[in-house]
């Protein structure tokens, strides 16, 4: 009985040791802020990089089996709706940049990599399986939210959405 005390206590102190406790967004919700570095370096701060723009953000790491299929499919979808405004971004969770760069080459993806290595973005979002994705609108509202697969239609739908 007294170690079940004491393994609770220590669980609460871990859980309240976070400076951004884990999040789980909703639709309406507004996106929480970020900044890292994209994998060729570049600085990235949400919101202010991409202020006024409705944004896909795609969490995911090279080992997950749907990443890479969804990546393209994603890839479709911004190509034909980046005229319009919409950004991607593809925030790795818990990898290195030499890692993102080769996946990133080899998938063959033109929107940005985003690294997030110790995944303190990944938790800010409350992201607790891979792929992730979250739909943002102009104003900086979740608008919709896709865990897990989804094939090229569902995001274009998701996408076109935060047009209107």
């Amino acid at each position: 009985m007294r170690l079940l005390a004491l393994l609770a206590g220590l669980f609460v102190l871990t859980a309240c040791g976070s400076d951004h406790p884990d999040m789980k967004l909703n639709n309406g919700d507004p996106a929480p802020q970020f900044s890292t570095v994209a994998v060729d370096g570049t600085p990235v701060a949400y919101p202010a990089t991409y202020a006024g723009k409705p944004l896909v953000i795609r969490f995911w790491a090279d080992w997950c089996k749907y990443c890479a299929g969804e990546m393209q499919a994603i890839e479709q979808v911004y190509r034909r709706h980046q005229d319009k405004g919409l950004a991607v971004v593809a925030i790795n969770t818990g990898q290195d940049r030499a890692t993102i760069a080769a996946f990133a080459h080899k998938v063959g993806f033109s929107y940005p990599a985003l690294l997030d290595e110790t995944s303190v973005i990944a938790k800010r979002y409350g992201v607790v399986g891979l792929p992730t994705t979250y739909f943002v609108d102009a104003q900086g509202i979740v608008r919709g939210k896709i865990v897990g697969e989804a094939d090229e239609a569902t995001f274009e739908r998701q996408a076109l959405a935060l047009f209107k």
